[in-house]
């Protein structure tokens, strides 16, 4: 059979439409090299303009004034000069043309090896991202993962530091212990030795893997700048909060990024909880909230449970009411605070029934910092007194309109003695040291977003203020002026900022040396505050 020819519209067509796009092509490389200062100059705009949202965005809010009158005197001054205008028109225009003369480099692709890394990392998580019904699955074995991995960074050792993974809408990505399995084997397959963080996009059903920056080490004790009633716990991530702290770290001052916990009658969270291993720097911060606390004319009261002397250095100064360490004084120090709670709820009461303020007395924060209070409680048991758990009820439940504050230290492993009636209302938390993923989301309300550190110094952990973000965290180096292990220069940054020492009329200045023994006396009785 005789095989018919093409009829002319389609035999002649492909010929055709291959010179117009000849010409298509031509034209449009035409008009790039004729546009092409146009386009530098329109990226370089934009450029520009993404620097200066940046720059604004940084700015702190009390600059934010005085930054637009200095702008606005510039720019009147600019249009008051002869051909100013001009000038600047000119200037802007070249400045647009010098900051897009180059184009982005394209972000290249990963090698074999990141590709292989990639490759197991998808198989790895085919059985948990993947369902038997699924008739386009998104993971399957021996499947395409490009679909499902963008945004892939790797360091110089071939393992990725920044990956997004696309996962299906049926995975329970609401589930913690679904997250949690993830979490494990992202962090297993990627690398050990390193912090990972994790963010969880429910609504677009994408995971951020990144690596994230250390936290900068511990800087000395120090007068931070903040208002009574703010207390900075320690320092996080640059992109973890909005304020900044200035801090003098060596011969240099830097901002940074502070964790700050507010107190008083107006706080949503007037009292803290700080949980930690031994040796993790639970006493290293409570030093630091004392010391903060005085220098903003505060009356403290320290109790410790298993009388070590962590706290000597504060016995005797000024604004410290005392320092106890045996079972007999603190708690009879515990009784005077409720008391004092109740005082001071009543003359407030009185002072606003009768159209005044509350007496001055009342309004002078009182700080009660507890270190092992179960230790306390097992004691009390032995001796048949009241407990520590039922004497802090008072301060817990009046003390924000009392102005009282509980700082209470204890560690993990006997936490869960507290009772539920004492957590309940320690709305601020800090954990230090290492600890399971699980013991951590028990004593913060919620899991941290980033894996536990290879290594964890002293002062290094969490904290999490009400229902706020878990933050990473790492406490002002305050160490034990009288430890001799400590570093000289933390040292003497703590003997700096103690309050003088009260003299007594014909009692002599009590000896650093021998102050532990002052402070805790063998038998505990310590006196207690009048």
């Amino acid at each position: 059979m005789a095989r018919r020819p093409l009829p002319r519209i389609l035999s002649s067509g492909s010929a055709s439409i291959a010179r117009s796009r000849e010409i298509a092509r031509s034209a449009a490389d035409g008009a790039t090299d004729v546009l092409h200062p146009l386009i530098t100059v329109s990226r370089g705009l934009r450029k520009l303009a993404a620097a200066g949202r940046a720059r604004w965005a940084a700015t702190p809010k009390e600059r934010r004034g005085p930054t637009l009158f200095l702008a606005a005197a510039c720019v009147l001054g600019v249009v008051l000069l002869p051909y100013g205008p001009l000038l600047a028109l000119v200037s802007v225009m070249g400045a647009a043309a010098w900051k897009g003369r180059e184009r982005p480099a394209p972000r290249p692709g990963p090698d074999e090896t990141g590709k292989e890394r990639l490759r197991v990392l998808y198989e790895a998580l085919v059985p948990h991202f993947s369902a038997p019904g699924d008739p386009d699955p998104l993971f399957a074995h021996g499947g395409d993962w490009t679909r499902a991995f963008g945004d892939h960074t790797f360091d110089a050792d071939g393992r990725p530091v920044r990956l997004r993974v696309a996962y299906p809408a049926y995975f329970p990505d609401g589930d913690p212990a679904a997250r949690a399995r993830i979490e494990r084997l992202l962090h297993a397959k990627s690398g050990r030795g390193r912090e990972y963080r994790f963010d969880w996009d429910e609504e677009g059903n994408r995971l951020l893997m990144t690596v994230p920056p250390p936290l900068a080490p511990p800087v000395a004790a120090q007068r931070f700048v903040t208002v009574p009633g703010e207390t900075v716990l320690g320092f996080t991530d640059a992109d973890a909060v909005r304020r900044t702290v200035p801090v003098r770290d060596g011969d240099t001052v830097r901002d940074a990024p502070a964790v700050v916990w507010r107190t008083g009658p107006r706080s949503t969270e007037p009292h803290l909880m700080v949980v930690g291993q031994p040796g993790g720097g639970v006493s290293t911060l409570l030093r630091s909230v004392a010391l903060q606390a005085l220098a903003h004319d505060a009356e403290v009261l320290v109790l410790e449970g298993f009388g070590t002397g962590e706290y000597a250095c504060l016995a005797g100064r000024a604004g410290v009411l005392g320092v106890e360490c045996g079972p007999t004084g603190a708690l009879d120090a515990l009784e005077w605070a409720a008391h004092e709670t109740e005082r001071r709820l009543a003359a407030a009461h009185e002072a606003r029934r009768a159209g005044g303020a509350a007496p001055p007395e009342t309004r002078r924060p009182l700080w009660i910092l507890l270190d092992r209070p179960t230790v306390l409680a097992d004691l009390a048991a032995a001796e048949g007194r009241t407990g520590p758990h039922e004497l802090l009820q008072v301060p817990l439940r009046h003390g924000r309109a009392a102005c009282v504050t509980v700082v209470l230290a204890e560690q993990f492993d006997t936490v869960d003695a507290l009772g539920e009636g004492v957590r309940a209302h320690l709305r601020a938390r800090v954990a230090l040291g290492s600890a399971p993923a699980g013991q951590l989301a028990a004593v913060l309300g919620a899991p941290p977003r980033t894996t536990a550190p290879p290594e964890v110094p002293p002062g290094r952990g969490y904290a999490r203020l009400g229902t706020g973000e878990v933050l990473r965290v790492q406490v002002p180096a305050t160490p034990d002026p009288y430890d001799e292990a400590a570093p000289e220069a933390h040292r003497r940054a703590v003997l700096d900022l103690l309050p003088e020492r009260l003299v007594r009329e014909g009692a002599p200045v009590a000896d650093p040396a021998t102050a532990t023994e002052a402070a805790c006396p063998a038998d505990g009785t310590a006196p207690v505050p009048n």
